[in-house]
């Protein structure tokens, strides 16, 4: 008897419930492990078969509001790289990963349909708790209760992603916290409350030895390369690649390629060279690949689960180096090994907290997640609160956000990162440019968009969601709702009905974290010979491009004045656009010297609440 397993987010073999259960079944001799790419949320045309007159049936994938592709070609590739390496690792076992094209209810009934269809007993995948993947899950149920005629068993298994059990939590999600700080306190030590990941399977049944072929007019390539190219290809037409000069010398923070197998090794590189027990101190850098763990991408994918990265790091806390995979054992020379909890792994371990309570928060709230006025609208709506009294939206919300049809030109100089703004302007061609830019870069950027420009937040997330190499519905949905003043933020609402309370103000932030405007130089073209010889003036000039003329006006010789190669560079900055028409001045006093005056620019010449 046959059972086909339909991955979505769980693309690995260790700590998988399925693959565990699958070992030695008493019912299946065999298994059918399904990946099928969504034409909603994966641009398919690509596969479409290199034939004269043939298109793709489904629509573009494409974002609701501002339209962007839904999988931009960096996740596009992350994710090409995670199926092949679980195409490889499930062959290793005898067995393979078939991929297919198709909303997956559609690619399901031609499954149980015919010849092949007589033989399959069970239909199993992982519960998905976003809305269009519990979607998915109720159309193929459907399904297989019709086609298969009550014959064909149905299971859907916890998928195991979060870091702490749903039957360990203390609450129901309906009855969850609408903060994170009494989320946190309810749940006790987490070390009593993490179950231990489940072991890599010692073998699998095999696949079985004949299965239909891919309707036309798909085909699906026999290479990564091939597969890589095909998701790629419809994307490659863009009109910010010729607005975005190509930075000089820059390297990606994120150049690691998809898969469990990468996953595991980046795990083993973050504990063996102390980056780890780091984090706390480097967390908000802005360059390099180990300031953070770059875990993100490979957890979002299901590449990895939250609880192997706590037993990983348990194990190198308690001194356990027979509970990590047998090449990881020179973890006995790593500083640190043995004496517990530090507080860099304390930090690790309170970010993947903070995960599972945005996967919390999006099962409690459901579409909420997508809603202009997000979390706190349904919480007012909850409380039975008005709509829109005294001017105000539901939760205290500001109504008037600008749409992104009145914003469009506004957003393009966002996207294109050609604000004025040097942190935003780095973060966003980083972005473009890579799949990746830092979470401090992020909630900068966020906050920009909808506390600065006062434009729709939830056009920055579909960006960020077209974008993103560590894409996450619930994260990135939940974060820019809890930045943009709508989400859980505790601080979030405003007083007078503002937009929220928390606002960053990301001249000081430049300050704070790109002191030197190294990250500025890196990813801003125009920027990378400003500020080498290191005075004040010119980094004020990259981290606020609209200042060029302050900062020239000033005497020479003058504490913060500019010379030589950094001069040069200043001056031809006059006459672009983005710098003599920033999209908003912001106002940031910065003290330059001991006894030097304070030098300001201006928004609307308001001074801004306190800055993070």
């Amino acid at each position: 008897m046959y059972l086909v397993y339909l991955l979505r987010r769980d693309l690995r073999l260790s700590d998988n419930p399925v693959f565990h259960a699958l070992q030695n079944h008493p019912r299946y001799t065999h298994v059918l492990p399904l990946y099928i790419f969504p034409p909603s949320q994966i641009e398919v045309s690509g596969l479409v078969q290199s034939r004269i007159g043939a298109k793709s049936p489904y629509p573009e994938a494409r974002s609701r509001i501002g339209k962007f592709w839904r999988c931009g070609p960096h996740r596009a590739k992350f994710l090409a790289e995670g199926l092949w390496d679980l195409k490889s690792e499930l062959e290793a076992l005898g067995s393979g990963l078939m991929m297919r094209v198709g909303h997956m209810d559609e690619v399901v009934r031609g499954l149980l349909e015919g010849g092949f269809g007589k033989k399959v007993a069970g239909v199993w995948m992982t519960m998905d708790w976003a809305s269009e993947e519990l979607e998915q899950m109720r159309d193929v149920r459907a399904i297989v209760d019709k086609a298969g005629k009550g014959n064909v068993e149905w299971k859907v298994w916890d998928g195991e992603e979060m870091l702490i059990h749903d039957n360990d939590l203390p609450m129901k999600p309906d009855n969850l916290p609408d903060t994170f700080t009494s989320f946190r306190k309810r749940l006790g030590p987490l070390d009593r409350s993490v179950r231990p990941p489940l072991p890599r399977p010692a073998s699998l049944p095999p696949l079985p030895p004949s299965t239909p072929p891919q309707p036309h007019p798909f085909k699906i390539p026999d290479s990564l390369d091939g597969l890589i190219d095909a998701l790629q290809r419809p994307l490659a037409a863009s009109d910010l690649a010729s607005t975005i000069p190509p930075p000089i010398d820059a390297k990606s923070a994120h150049p690691f390629i998809g898969g469990e197998t990468q996953a595991h090794m980046r795990v083993e590189h973050l504990l063996l060279s102390g980056a780890m027990s780091t984090y706390k101190d480097t967390r908000n850098g802005l360059l390099g690949a180990d300031f953070s763990t770059k875990l993100s991408g490979y957890l979002s994918h299901g590449f990895i689960t939250a609880r192997q990265v706590h037993a990983w790091m348990s194990a190198f806390e308690d001194a356990a180096a027979d509970q990590v995979p047998r090449e990881w054992r020179s973890l006995v020379e790593c500083p640190g090994y043995g004496q517990g909890e530090n507080k860099g792994t304390a930090a690790v371990r309170f970010e993947l907290l903070w995960r599972d309570y945005m996967r919390l928060c999006m099962r409690k709230y459901g579409d909420s997640l997508f809603s202009l006025y997000g979390f706190r609208g349904q919480q007012a709506r909850s409380t039975n609160e008005l709509p829109h009294r005294k001017g105000k939206a539901p939760g205290g919300v500001h109504p008037s956000w600008k749409s992104f049809e009145s914003a469009r030109a506004e957003f393009k100089r966002f996207q294109s990162g050609t604000t004025g703004t040097g942190l935003i302007d780095a973060s966003m061609r980083e972005l473009y440019l890579t799949g990746y830019t830092s979470n401090r870069a992020r909630q900068n950027c966020a906050s920009f968009l909808a506390k600065w420009l006062g434009i729709d937040w939830r056009v920055g997330a579909e960006w960020y969601e077209s974008m993103l190499v560590d894409y996450d519905v619930a994260n990135n949905w939940g974060n820019w709702q809890y930045v943009a003043g709508v989400g859980n933020d505790p601080r979030g609402a405003g007083a007078d009905g503002e937009a929220g309370g928390r606002r960053f103000n990301p001249v000081k932030q430049g300050w704070d974290y790109d002191p030197r405007a190294e990250y500025v130089r890196t990813w801003v073209a125009e920027m990378s010979d400003v500020g080498h010889e290191g005075d004040l003036g010119s980094i004020e000039v990259a981290l606020a491009g609209w200042k060029v003329h302050e900062v020239l006006a000033r005497r020479a010789g003058q504490l913060g004045s500019v010379s030589g190669r950094s001069k040069e560079a200043i001056e031809r900055l006059r006459g672009l656009e983005w710098v003599e028409r920033p999209l908003i001045k912001i106002d940031y006093k910065k003290r330059i010297g001991r006894n030097s005056e304070e030098t300001t620019g201006a928004v609307a010449y308001r001074r801004e609440r306190p800055a993070y």
